[in-house]
């Protein structure tokens, strides 16, 4: 069956999966040869064709969706939280709301994390997303809870920060959107990094 019509109209391959490089889709190939099969075929053979085409068709469909919800599903590893500032006020302390929503910074060598060497994690302080642990953190002396890297899935977002006359690059909850702090590649560990974070921003879970 399928040699008659690779000698009528060429097709050496049905999938663009298999052949990214012809020139015309595989699909439009098959529904053009569908009339002529059609009149040169008996009516029985003529449905077993045309099934066939339209299976080999169902085939290629589904992968190309497959492929996509997979990829889909890999970086998809953080759902946002979508809430307004009014909200935010109700559930948020004001110290937390004016550091989390307005970009405020606590004071240096106040926060009831600077100094903490317990064993845990640290979390978002807004919606609990967790960001970075323990064994992350290290000792400074910037007078700010600092960590060397963050829990990997794209716990965080960051983006330039052109305020108070400086560039630097702000960190803020990929889940919430709330501001955490800055990040700075001055770090003395061996990623270089520096995740300076406010007190108020986060959370901390004890083992």
């Amino acid at each position: 069956m399928f040699k008659f019509i690779r000698n009528k109209i060429k097709l050496t391959r049905v999938c663009p999966f298999h052949d990214k490089n012809l020139e015309t889709p595989p699909n439009q190939i098959l529904l053009d040869s569908v009339p002529y099969i059609m009149s040169k075929k008996p009516k029985a053979m003529q449905k077993l064709i045309l099934l066939s085409c339209v299976l080999i068709l169902l085939s290629c469909s589904g992968k190309g969706q497959s492929k996509t919800t997979k990829k889909n599903k890999m970086t998809d590893t953080t759902k946002v939280i979508a809430r307004t500032e009014e909200q935010w006020k109700k559930i948020l302390t004001p110290e937390q709301y004016h550091v989390l929503r307005e970009k405020g910074t606590d004071l240096p060598f106040t926060g009831k994390y600077y100094l903490n060497k317990e064993k845990g994690m640290y979390t978002c302080a807004a919606c609990g997303n967790e960001l970075f642990t323990s064994d992350m953190k290290f000792d400074s002396e910037c007078g700010w809870p600092s960590f060397d890297k963050e829990i990997s899935g794209g716990k965080i977002k960051k983006v330039t920060d052109y305020s108070h006359g400086m560039v630097r690059t702000e960190i803020l909850c990929a889940k919430c959107g709330s501001h955490l702090g800055h990040l700075f590649e001055d770090g003395p560990t061996l990623t270089r990094m520096r995740y300076c974070v406010n007190s108020t921003s986060v959370d901390f879970k004890k083992k």
